[in-house]
């Protein structure tokens, strides 16, 4: 039998080395399957666009949170979602990191605020959670920064509330294609209704500030911002739009002699929309195309109304007379028509005011907030800035109430859309942070509310324990 061995061992080595290829293989397959998926999360988070929502302004470390989103309930900060065990999700399993994006619940049983679009994210599917799930696990580097606290007021700290919230609001149905639609257009929707969770923002919000399901995209409003109709209506939305010209917005939020993306959709452009493959692009578009139209909102097409005005130049041959809008004209030539041009005209630098979306909108919310924040927007290598007159500008460079009411109704009148008018209440409305829906207005009777309950509720006992006593024994 042992002269058997020698025989045999180029066999056994044979056989050694085709385990050892074989199970190589394995690994590089597994490696390759491995590397796939991270990537494909990474490309769902860029999609989805969480950097912009959960990575601190000013350097932040990506991911870590600690960004303030001023809501009408106040500002909600962003969590850690790096994979740090101490602050962030390391310790979140893969069923528990799905629960919290879909379902806006941590891991520790407490419920999200919808300004974490979890109500949109509830349309991704198994498979994408499992590749976010293994982007944030794998490829983002863990950061143990804590961010600052969500400390709304009553009765919306209890976050409890959030479960009724949801019971009514939160459709949890998975994305499913639509087999009478085409492969671009399913891919469009499930980037624009899921991913970039659009509906978030551009359809308008009931009295609860849940979405309103009867008019989707048809415009609404966020904050100090407006989130204009996008439905494929040709006058208040998009349908007088090329696919070029929205291929183009979408990608570098600025269509000369049409609009710009400041506010959140700056954001959403700077940190998602142009990261992603001209394809998605022309899908989101494809999609949108064949949202139902809406009329709601404007009247006249935003992106051709208004005109160039020589008012300015006009002036240079001597000072303008005492006109009610003194101050706004003395505002513009001093602070806007630099850039903007005597004009209104714009440069390569610097956007037109008129036929501008800004200036020729049926409301004058996102004038005023441009005025009052600024636009900060960097697309590759192009940075689009104009500077704060609000509550972040400097001293020598902060407008009052007043002078940017004055100063926006001279821009309405004379580049954009003469019909709406701004006062000095507006502008302080759109300072605080837009108008408050029902459920805000309601809240400061629900402390009363709440305690008149428990005194019912404590008398009632009360009543029934004497009346127990008094009652004769049986």
């Amino acid at each position: 039998m042992p002269k058997l061995l020698p025989a045999l061992s180029p066999i056994f080595l044979c056989l050694t080395a085709l385990a050892a290829t074989s199970g190589l293989a394995l690994a590089e397959d597994t490696n390759s399957a491995s590397s796939d998926l991270i990537a494909r999360g990474r490309y769902l988070a860029t999609a989805a666009d969480c950097a912009a929502c959960h990575t601190a302004p000013h350097g932040g470390t990506p991911f870590a949170g600690g960004y303030g989103i001023d809501t009408p309930l106040g500002k909600i900060f962003s969590t850690n979602i790096t994979p740090s065990k101490a602050d962030g999700i390391g310790n979140y399993s893969e069923e528990e990191f799905a629960r919290a994006v879909r379902d806006g619940v941590a891991k520790d049983g407490s419920h999200l605020y919808p300004a974490m679009p979890y109500t949109a994210y509830a349309k991704i599917t198994d498979e994408d959670m499992k590749a976010l799930y293994a982007y944030f696990m794998n490829e983002v580097k863990a950061d143990d920064h804590k961010p600052q606290q969500t400390e709304l007021p009553f009765p919306f700290s209890i976050r409890t509330s959030m479960a009724v919230w949801n019971m009514l609001f939160l459709d949890k149905t998975r994305f499913e294609p639509n087999p009478a639609k085409s492969a671009e257009w399913n891919h469009g929707a499930y980037l624009a209704e899921a991913l970039e969770h659009c509906g978030t923002c551009h359809t308008p919000r009931n009295g609860f500030m849940a979405e309103d399901g009867s008019l989707p995209l048809a415009g609404g409003a966020i904050g100090p911002w407006f989130a204009p109709n996008i439905t494929s209506d040709k006058v208040a939305g998009i349908g007088g739009w090329s696919d070029a010209d929205l291929v183009q917005y979408l990608k570098t939020g600025n269509v000369p002699g049409k609009a710009q993306a400041a506010g959140p959709m700056a954001e959403a452009v700077e940190n998602s929309l142009q990261h992603l493959p001209d394809e998605d692009l022309k899908a989101i578009v494809t999609y949108l195309r064949d949202v139902p139209a809406s009329a709601s909102g404007d009247e006249q097409s935003r992106a051709d109304l208004g005109k160039p005005s020589t008012e300015i130049e006009a002036s240079l041959r001597g000072l303008p007379g005492q006109e009610p809008n003194e101050n706004g004209f003395h505002i513009f030539s001093g602070s806007c028509a630099s850039c903007h041009q005597p004009e209104g005209q714009g440069n390569l630098h610097y956007p037109s005011l008129f036929k501008n979306t800004a200036t020729a909108a049926h409301r004058a919310d996102n004038l005023i907030a441009t005025v009052l924040y600024g636009v900060h927007r960097t697309v590759g290598d192009n940075v689009a800035f104009m500077p704060a007159f609000g509550p972040d500008a400097s001293y020598t460079d902060r407008l009052s109430d007043e002078d940017i009411a004055d100063v926006s109704n001279y821009v309405l009148t004379n580049y954009g859309n003469p019909v709406v008018k701004v006062s000095a209440a507006d502008v302080a409305l759109v300072r605080e942070g837009g108008e408050k829906p029902l459920i805000v207005r309601l809240a400061p009777l629900a402390a009363p509310a709440a305690i008149a309950g428990g005194v019912f509720v404590v008398g009632l006992i009360s009543w029934l324990l004497i009346r127990r006593r008094r009652s004769p024994a049986s």
